[in-house]
């Protein structure tokens, strides 16, 4: 027996008992006639205890000990001098009779522990050692239980989990596949999936009714802190229901989530559409847990002489409580961000409200005391209140003034990452269309139904149709989407005509979809959360990566393994595949 007990959970209760323990040397203290090591496993830590007075061989081999060396240590329980009550075995130590080493260790490339010394790049080489340090090991097991926490609701609310193909066929919407050559079919690729959309469906039409999989998906697209190139969700689909139902569903395993795994108790969500949102908030993903809604300030601010605003097809403020005291230095700063390539704005303007009600604001040559008050009470400025406003293209105010609005929130402290406020987002457009080649796109993917009122708008105004399609955003981080999906072959023929297929490109891409709805496909919707962000978000963490057990770097590469690599040239030839070289 390696162990009698694991290295978390010894207390006081335990004083006078004979145990044995294993795991990592995580701190080696050497003073005088006495040694310490804290020994680690994934269950805490425990301080082992070596005296000169009782055992001087034990005492030496213990000074022979290196950090991270595989040990097993016997002894007794007992109550520690000077102790630690920030840990759970923080008043009790190991008088250590027996010492064995059962592994050494080089020494690791950086501490492990929470505060670490060592980088990202460097962490992610020796992911398997950054694995050992308590932070990272609190975010896998936060993993583990969101995920029990899933399946258990779900099983409950009469939800199957069935596995769907990891080898599929590529299809032209959406992101870039990752393609997968067959040996035994040369020439010919599979893809590994996006999702897992379209087998989803096809399990409604199966009978299924109610189907859950925690999955992984892969897009080859660039990466960011909450993309990498595979990835999981939380993927379900329910039969016989409309919008409204999908939304109680999944809004009722979100509140039991957050009650589950977070201690929090969530209110109702609140909805809004996907006009307002852009309106009020410039994004599809508002964060709600601040106010600093969108103000159009057009009918007072245009007409003066100032170019800017009256040249311009939108001009928009916010207000920024008590944020009337920046200096100058501080608004310069906040200019300086607006201009960024990123953001692209070409100018900030702004106007304080004086503690005693009077305005001072960056266009003084061309706005009075009378036109200022009139901004103020448009955005309900108070004193001591900052306006800030951007005029230019309505498309690109808005996504610069949400840009400006969450930098504000954060610099005013008011993006609590504990501070959960969930929003549903609905009436999404169906279609987008590229400015260039005027070719629709569906916003969603091409399964996703119109709103029922809005179906015959798909012959008169493809553009103005709207999606019976939901988001879930909480502190504006889109954490899961989904829509009611298209089960008429007649309305998903339609819908592949408006996205440029045709009749048979759309049988070569989807045919086996179209037959199965001639079997009788029911109405059905479903919904995918993201699931690395929704761990993120439990966890108060911007980075998805904090929270995969072995992640890609912001190239797509594993530096550990370093993976993606080349093929021998058997190997290629083999699979029928040739290579450029330079």
């Amino acid at each position: 027996m390696y162990r009698s007990h694991t290295c978390g959970e010894l207390t006081r209760s335990d004083i006078g008992k004979d145990v044995t323990l294993a795991g990592w040397a995580a701190k080696i203290r050497t003073m005088g006639g006495m040694a310490f090591i804290d020994i680690r496993d994934r269950y805490g830590i425990t301080q082992l205890a070596f005296n000169d007075g009782y055992n001087p061989e034990l005492l030496k081999k213990a000074a022979a000990i290196g950090r991270e060396f595989v040990i097993q240590a016997v002894g007794k329980v007992a109550e520690r001098e000077s102790k630690n009550l920030q840990m759970p075995t923080g008043e009790i130590e190991i008088i250590v009779t027996e010492l064995t080493i059962l592994n050494s260790a080089k020494t690791p490339p950086f501490l492990i522990e929470n505060d670490t010394d060592g980088g990202d790049d460097l962490r992610m080489q020796y992911r398997y050692l950054d694995l050992r340090r308590e932070t990272v090991r609190n975010n896998m097991l936060l993993r583990h239980n969101l995920a029990q926490a899933v399946r258990q609701h779900l099983s409950t609310a009469g939800f199957i989990e069935v596995e769907t193909p990891v080898l599929i066929k590529s299809t032209p919407e959406g992101a870039r596949d990752f393609v997968v050559p067959s040996r035994l079919n040369p020439g010919q690729f599979y893809a590994l999936p996006q999702s897992p959309q379209t087998f989803k469906q096809l399990l409604m039409v199966s009978g299924f009714d109610r189907y859950f999989q925690i999955v992984k998906c892969f897009r080859d697209e660039d990466l960011r802190a909450d993309r990498q190139p595979e990835f999981t969700q939380i993927d379900c689909e329910m039969s016989f229901v409309e919008r409204e139902d999908i939304l109680q569903v999944f809004e009722g395993l979100t509140k039991q989530l957050f009650t589950t795994v977070r201690g929090v108790d969530l209110p109702e969500v609140p909805r809004m559409s996907y006009a307002d949102a852009m309106c009020y908030y410039g994004s599809d993903k508002p964060d709600i847990r601040f106010d600093m809604r969108f103000v159009p300030l057009n009918q007072v601010a245009q007409g003066k002489g100032f170019g800017v605003f009256d040249n311009a097809e939108a001009v928009i403020g916010i207000c920024a409580p008590g944020a009337a005291v920046y200096t100058r230095k501080q608004l310069d700063e906040l200019t300086d961000f607006m201009k960024r390539p990123q953001i692209g704005a070409t100018g900030l303007i702004y106007c304080r409200v004086e503690a005693d009600g009077s305005l001072k604001s960056s266009v003084d040559k061309f706005f009075d005391q009378e036109a200022l008050k009139l901004w103020a009470e448009a955005c309900n400025a108070k004193p001591g209140d900052l306006i800030l406003v951007l005029a230019g293209d309505l498309h690109k105010v808005r996504k610069q003034m949400n840009e400006l609005r969450l930098e504000m929130g954060s610099r005013l402290g008011l993006r609590d990452p504990f501070n959960y406020k969930p929003l549903w987002v609905v009436d999404f457009p169906l279609l987008e269309q590229d400015e260039e080649s005027g070719r629709w796109h569906a916003m969603h993917h091409p399964f996703t139904s119109p709103l029922p009122e809005d179906v015959p708008l798909m012959n008169t105004d493809p553009g103005a149709v709207r999606a019976n399609a939901y988001d879930l955003v909480i502190n504006g981080v889109e954490v899961g989407g989904g829509s009611i999906r298209i089960h008429d072959r007649a309305l998903q023929e339609r819908m592949f005509e408006l996205l440029g297929f045709t009749p048979d490109q759309a049988r070569a891409q989807f045919g086996f979809l179209m037959d199965a709805f001639e079997f009788g496909a029911p109405p059905h919707g479903g919904i995918a959360f993201g699931f690395d962000r929704l761990c993120s978000l439990f966890g108060g963490s911007d980075s998805i990566r904090d929270y995969i057990a072995f992640p890609k770097n912001n190239s797509g590469r594993d530096v550990m393994i370093d993976a993606p690599s080349a093929l021998d040239s058997a190997q290629l030839d083999e699979l029928s595949v040739s290579v450029k070289k330079g």
